[in-house]
C-alpha cells in the first residue's frame, strides 16, 4: 500500500469517528449509564473497529457501529456488577428557582425509572428518543423484527406512564 492510500484511509477512518462518536458514545451510555465506562466502550469500538477493517465495509454505518457498541457495552457490563444512577447535573436556565427545582425533580424521576427498566425495554426507548432512530433501525441492532422495537417501546412508554402517574398521585396524597 503507497504513503498517499495509507493516508487516504486515515483520514476517512478520521472522519468516521469524528462524524460518529456521539452517537456510539450515547449507545454505550444507554447500556451502562456511566459516563466513563462509555468513554472507555467508544475508544474500544474505534480501536477494535480499526484492527479489524470492518469500517471499510459497512453497509448501514449507524446499524453497524450501533450493534456493535452494544455488544462491546454488554460484554464490558457482565464483568463489573455495579450499577450506577445517573450522575450528570441538570441545569436550568429558567428565572423562576421554584420551577427549576421541580422540573430537576421531574427530570430525575424520570431518568431514574428509566433506568430501572429492564434493557430490553430501556434501549430500545434510548435508541428512539435520544438518537431519534426508526423501529427498523433499531430492530437491526437488536436483531429484532420492527414489531417487536415498537411492542416493546409501547411497553416501556405505558410502564413509565403508570409510575409517574402511581408516584405522583402518591405524592399528591401526602400533600393534602
Amino acid at each position: 500500500m503507497s504513503e498517499t492510500d495509507r493516508r487516504e484511509l486515515e483520514a476517512q477512518f478520521t472522519s468516521l469517528v469524528i462524524r460518529q462518536s456521539r452517537f456510539v458514545f450515547r449507545v454505550a451510555y444507554a447500556v451502562l449509564r456511566d459516563a466513563h465506562d462509555a468513554e472507555d466502550v467508544v475508544q474500544e469500538t474505534f480501536l477494535k473497529l480499526y484492527r479489524t477493517g470492518a469500517w471499510k465495509s459497512m453497509q448501514d454505518e449507524k446499524a453497524f457501529l450501533a450493534r456493535m457498541t452494544w455488544r462491546i457495552a454488554v460484554e464490558s457490563r457482565s464483568f463489573k456488577s455495579k450499577t450506577v444512577g445517573p450522575s450528570d447535573p441538570i441545569c436550568s436556565f429558567a428565572d423562576n428557582p421554584e420551577a427549576s427545582t421541580v422540573k430537576a425533580d421531574t427530570l430525575r424521576l424520570v431518568h431514574a425509572l428509566m433506568d430501572a427498566l429492564p434493557e430490553e425495554l430501556r434501549l430500545p426507548l434510548a435508541l428512539s428518543t435520544m438518537e431519534e432512530l426508526t423501529s427498523g433501525e433499531i430492530g437491526r441492532i437488536m436483531n429484532v423484527s420492527d414489531g417487536t422495537v415498537r411492542s416493546r417501546l409501547a411497553r416501556a412508554r405505558q410502564v413509565l406512564k403508570e409510575k409517574l402517574e402511581h408516584i405522583l398521585g402518591v405524592r399528591g396524597d401526602r400533600a393534602r
